[in-house]
């Protein structure tokens, strides 16, 4: 009896070992970003895991390295260029210093509400533009975001370009958005987004532009004065895979991928629509908050207009050109 006891529990183990063989990933990617877990993009990083590994049956393993961990949007670009990183969602702002056809999304007032955008990001012009990552060794898949960018300041609120004059803006570390404080009278500084917190609370920059979700999540209310509800560009988001590790995946679990990006772009639509209204109210009592009036945002569309002229040509024209008809939905 104790013989079949020993014999008998030998091959339950022997069974879970190869059980859990047979399980173990085929794949192992890691998913690297610059949010903090709270944010709408980092709860739908989740999404997207859950999503990838559901949908190939354990095949494909997912570990995502959220809030900088591996560095800054920049650095996380050229570690998944190198491989080092296997996935990323970097702004297009920052991803515009490797590709300079992405200064598009960065142009101000492009992109007026959330039709345009997605009749903008999800359609042949953002198909197109994905496209061209390849030759950057990425393979784009979707374009996601965090909403439109508000500007906050210490100084004076925002009602017209006029306001920002001589203000210290910081920026990512993006052409476009640099070029556009000049032209509106700041004085912009390309800085880490992990870093803002402190150049703003120490006076190194005196104000700053994000989405309402980056804003609440890094307390910069907590460092600012005045915030306007400007609304003057999608926050875009590229989310791309290092291309080696993309063309490692046999067909159909590209496929799944692809599927899981583009739940994980919807889910980070749908909660930056729930978080934004939450915000407002959770952020009015200490911050001033303006809207923006129609004379305020005309003002801007006209001071915006040598920015267009500036960065049609490396964008090009047939792209600039594409983009703003179907921002109107022409």
């Amino acid at each position: 009896m104790p013989f079949k006891t020993i014999k008998i529990s030998l091959t339950v183990a022997a069974t879970a070992l190869l059980s859990t063989a047979a399980v173990a990933a085929d794949f192992e990617f890691t998913f690297a970003h610059v949010l903090t877990e709270d944010t709408p993009n980092a709860r739908a990083a989740v999404v997207f895991k859950e999503e990838v590994e559901k949908n190939s049956d354990g095949r494909i393993e997912i570990n995502i390295r959220p809030a900088a961990q591996l560095g800054g949007d920049v650095e996380i670009i050229e570690q998944t260029q190198m491989g080092l990183v296997h996935i990323s969602i970097p702004p297009t702002g920052n991803l515009a210093n490797f590709n300079e056809q992405m200064y598009l999304f960065d142009l101000p007032f492009l992109m007026e509400g959330d039709d345009a955008m997605k009749r903008v990001l999800d359609g042949e012009v953002g198909t197109e533009l994905l496209g061209t990552l390849e030759g950057n060794n990425l393979h784009g898949i979707a374009m996601w975001g965090a909403g439109f960018r508000n500007m906050t300041n210490n100084i004076r609120p925002i009602t017209g370009p006029d306001d920002l004059n001589g203000i210290k803006m910081r920026t990512l570390q993006a052409p476009t958005i640099l070029s556009t404080y000049r032209a509106y009278g700041a004085n912009p500084t390309a800085m880490a987004y992990v870093e803002v917190y402190n150049g703003l609370q120490q006076g190194v920059v005196e104000g700053q532009e994000n989405p309402l979700a980056n804003i609440a999540s890094m307390k910069f209310y907590e460092v600012q004065d005045y915030m306007t509800m400007t609304n003057h560009a999608y926050h875009t988001y590229a989310a791309v895979m290092n291309l080696q590790a993309w063309e490692s995946l046999p067909e159909d679990l590209q496929t799944v991928v692809e599927d899981a990006m583009i739940v994980g772009r919807d889910a980070a639509r749908e909660f930056t629509v729930e978080d934004e209204a939450k915000i407002l109210d959770q952020i009015a009592d200490q911050i001033e908050i303006t809207e923006l009036s129609d004379e305020g945002r005309a003002a801007f569309i006209e001071a915006s207009k040598p920015i267009y002229d500036e960065f049609r040509p490396k964008v090009t024209p047939e792209l600039m050109d594409k983009a703003l008809a179907a921002a109107k939905g022409e």
